[in-house]
């Protein structure tokens, strides 16, 4: 791209990466069904292609997040018209997970506000008042949810905490103490582990499954796909993290901050959902 360009945008270069990252996630979701439909004689086997696919994914995100960093630095690419732009995608991208989100929550409020009653054969199947007991939660598990001011509770703690943690990190970097940055980013990082490994240990610790009614279907689909969302956010974190210690960030040019920072407040917010209704109105 000429420095000399007569506009503000910024034109792509040519690059190979959205071509190979379709093809690695393609080979990525393969592997995931080869997995899940292995006979479970041989693991190894059957995960082969899911372990490959999902080395391949992380490379090529690599490669991808190495170039777009270098645009950030060069100085040639992401004047003010650019970071706007890269803002409205960023918020464009966070309105798409809303409405992910959104349909989780309306497939718990639907069966759980219609649990019984239903004239449509699929209703009927789907909400069969002697499956569910004609309660919501379902009869049969009925003294087996979690208690929500354990392990939730301690989880919802650590992530309010974590996006404190991140305001203050945002702070120091609008007032260049890169020191204060670096550390409410480590904390925040810390925390995000430290959900994730609780969210593994609530897991194990679960009293139905995953296939025993739509109960547990809603809940491990939304908070599972959720903990996804945190490992994906503390990434970013971490790959932020990075790049303030060797100063990449300044006070005025930090997009890619800002957009690690927006997307973990908004996970934040998503949990204090997930708490409020799947954890706590859900077990009353």
């Amino acid at each position: 791209m000429s420095t000399t360009q007569k506009h503000p945008y910024h034109l792509l270069d040519p690059s190979p990466w959205p071509l190979l990252s379709a093809l690695s996630a393609l080979l990525l979701c393969v592997g995931l069904l080869m997995f899940f439909a292995g006979d479970g004689e041989n693991v190894w086997a059957d995960a082969s292609v899911l372990m490959i696919g999902f080395a391949t994914v992380v490379l090529i995100a690599a490669l991808w997040w190495r170039d777009v960093i270098r645009e950030a630095e060069s100085g040639l690419y992401h004047n003010e018209i650019v970071q706007l732009g890269l803002r409205y995608g960023m918020v464009l991208f966070i309105a798409s997970e809303v409405m992910f989100f959104a349909a989780w929550f309306w497939a718990f409020f639907d069966v759980w506000f219609y649990h019984g009653g239903a004239n449509s054969p699929e209703l009927v199947m789907r909400t069969d008042p002697e499956v569910l007991g004609g309660v919501w939660p379902p009869a049969p598990l009925q003294g087996k949810l979690f208690d929500p001011w354990t392990i939730p509770f301690l989880n919802t703690v650590i992530l309010v905490s974590s996006g404190a943690t991140l305001t203050w990190a945002h702070h120091a970097l609008r007032a260049n103490h890169r020191k204060y940055l670096c550390s409410g980013l480590g904390i925040t990082i810390l925390l995000g582990l430290t959900f994730t490994a609780l969210q593994i240990v609530e897991y194990g610790e679960a009293s139905f499954g995953f296939d025993e009614g739509i109960y547990p279907s809603i809940f491990y689909m939304a908070t599972g796909f959720h903990g996804v969302h945190v490992v994906i956010g503390t990434i970013f974190l971490t790959v932020c993290f990075f790049r303030a210690l060797v100063g990449h960030f300044t006070s005025h040019h930090h997009i890619g901050f800002e957009a690690a920072a927006w997307y973990w407040h908004f996970v934040d917010v998503v949990w204090l959902f997930l708490f409020t209704f799947i954890y706590w109105w859900g077990s009353l």
